[in-house]
This record gives structure tokens, C-alpha cells and sequence, in this order.
């Protein structure tokens, strides 16, 4: 799913009533599909951003624009760096699969349109303009299009890491899937930790789980906001590397927020919030 955003700018206000200018991104893209880091140091802005980009805080002004139009690649195939910005193979052919690739069964992929937001007439079904839904509509299209890891897992304390990764999939309208949440913990490395709760689990095992819960609606975009931050750096690289496998596996576009260049140097593009950003946030 490609993002666009434009003029996109979020003020808080200080305890002495003064405006304090948090966002200011003037124009930001991300391709269908593309992987892209995010590099800041603190007061860059780099949660607020993101926060913005998934309608979890409104923007005063500015634009974010989804594109659905692009459709995503089969569950299981993969994009090089080399091939992010390439068309699909088999675009404009009927049945859209590139030749010799068998089509892909019905169920390992879904349809992104239907139902419908409750709003979808105010805006053409191609394109949503997060900042124009309302609260609860913004909530409606980020469980069903957008994947979110934080720094610190939020896993609930009383599930198992199946149940965790199942609990994602029961705010889309959609039945969960057992099998792909299944699939999920597997490529995470925990297809013997199913049972498990978090408190059985370390650090980076619960890390891994919110990958995995983050993915449980192959969604069109993930967000990760630092979510190497609390790990060792042989749990971080493990992380990372999980996180960008699951994206190429589901064709998810990723933005990656980190303020640790060895990580976010592996993505293909990185940009610099501290250029993206024109605010000053002391």
C-alpha cells in the first residue's frame, strides 16, 4: 500500500498555553511495498509521526493518503530492494500472476474492500485520507490495513502467544485464522511456545510474539516504533530481520523508526527525520 502525505503538520500545546510545533513533514512517500527506515534521535518526532500515519493522534492540518489500488503479491513471495518500485509481474494480464507462478488459493489472500468502512462513500475506494475519517472509522481502517509494533510488546498477560496473535485478528470484522496465526509464531520462532504466556517468555520471545500479532491481518503497511529498543543486539538483528521477512512475505510497505543506524541502515531507503521534519522539538 503506498503512502503519501503532504503538509502534514501536529502543534501541541506547552503547559504556559504556548504552541509547540512537534510536526512539520512538508511531503512523504512510500511506495507500495517499499521498506524504509526512519532515523532520529530524540525530539525528532519519530512516535508522533507514526502515530499520525496509523489515526491514533489527528494532524491540525496536512493530508495522509492511502492508495489501495495497488494489490499485494502472493502470500509467500517475496520483493528485492531491487524490485520495490517494479510493477507487479502479470499486471494488466487476466488473471494478474506472473507466468509460470501458479495463482495463489483463494484463501491465502484477502479482500482489503470489503466490507466496506462505514464511511467509504465520502471518499473514492481507492484512496482514504486518514485525516478526513472519523475516530471510530480511523480505528475500523488501521485494524484492517495497518500492522503496529511498539518498542515494548503490550502483550496481554494472561493469553498465550497464540491466543495474543489471535486477539489481533478480532478487531476487523473478519474470523480469525488459526492456521496463519500458527504460521506466524513458527516463523518467529516460537512454534513450541504457543501455550506460553508472557510471563513465561524472555524478553525477546515477547518481542517476537508482537511481531507476529502485528502481521495477524496481513496487513497493507506495519509501523515499528523502535522495536528493537529494549533488546540485546543479537535479539535486535533477529527482530529486524523477522519483521522485514513477515513484510516481504505479505507484500506489507514498513516504516521503521529507529534511533540506532546500524539497524535502520539494513532497509533500503533511509531517511532522516531531522531532515523530513522541519519542526524544532526541544
Amino acid at each position: 500500500m503506498a503512502i503519501h502525505l503532504r503538509e502534514l503538520k501536529k502543534v501541541y500545546v506547552a503547559p504556559d498555553g504556548g504552541a509547540v510545533p512537534v510536526i512539520d513533514v512538508p511531503e512523504f512517500n512510500v511506495a507500495d511495498g517499499e521498506q524504509v527506515g526512519l532515523i532520529g534521535g530524540s525530539g525528532t518526532g519519530k512516535t508522533t509521526l507514526l502515530h499520525l500515519i496509523a489515526g491514533i493522534l489527528t494532524a491540525d492540518s496536512g493530508s495522509i493518503l492511502f492508495d489501495l489500488t495497488a494489490r499485494r503479491a502472493p502470500v509467500g513471495s517475496l520483493k528485492s530492494p531491487e524490485t520495490m518500485n517494479q510493477a507487479p509481474a502479470g499486471v494488466g494480464s487476466a488473471a494478474g500472476v506472473a507466468p509460470g507462478v501458479s495463482a495463489p488459493p483463494a484463501s491465502a489472500m484477502l479482500d482489503y474492500r470489503s466490507p466496506a468502512l462505514p464511511n467509504a462513500a465520502q471518499a473514492p475506494e481507492s484512496e482514504v485520507d486518514i485525516t478526513r475519517l472519523s475516530e471510530a472509522d480511523r480505528d475500523v481502517f488501521r485494524g484492517r490495513y495497518i500492522g503496529y509494533i511498539f518498542q515494548t510488546h503490550h502483550l496481554l498477560p494472561g493469553f498465550t502467544a497464540l491466543e495474543n496473535v489471535l486477539l489481533g485478528m478480532s478487531f476487523t470484522g473478519r474470523k480469525s485464522d488459526p492456521e496463519w496465526a500458527r504460521h506466524l509464531l513458527r516463523e518467529v520462532g516460537l512454534s513450541d511456545r504457543l501455550g506460553y504466556r508472557p510471563g513465561k517468555l524472555s524478553v525477546g520471545q515477547q518481542q517476537r510474539v508482537a511481531v507476529a500479532r502485528a502481521l495477524a491481518n496481513r496487513p497493507r503497511l506495519v509501523l515499528a516504533d523502535e522495536p528493537t529498543g529494549a533488546l540485546d543486539p543479537k535479539n535486535a538483528q533477529q527482530v529486524l530481520d523477522l519483521i522485514r521477512k513477515l513484510c516481504g512475505e505479505v507484500n506489507a510497505s514498513l516504516i521503521l523508526v529507529s534511533h540506532d543506524p546500524t539497524l535502520s541502515s539494513q532497509l533500503p531507503r533511509v531517511v532522516s527525520l531531522a531532515e523530513l521534519n522541519r519542526a524544532t522539538v526541544m
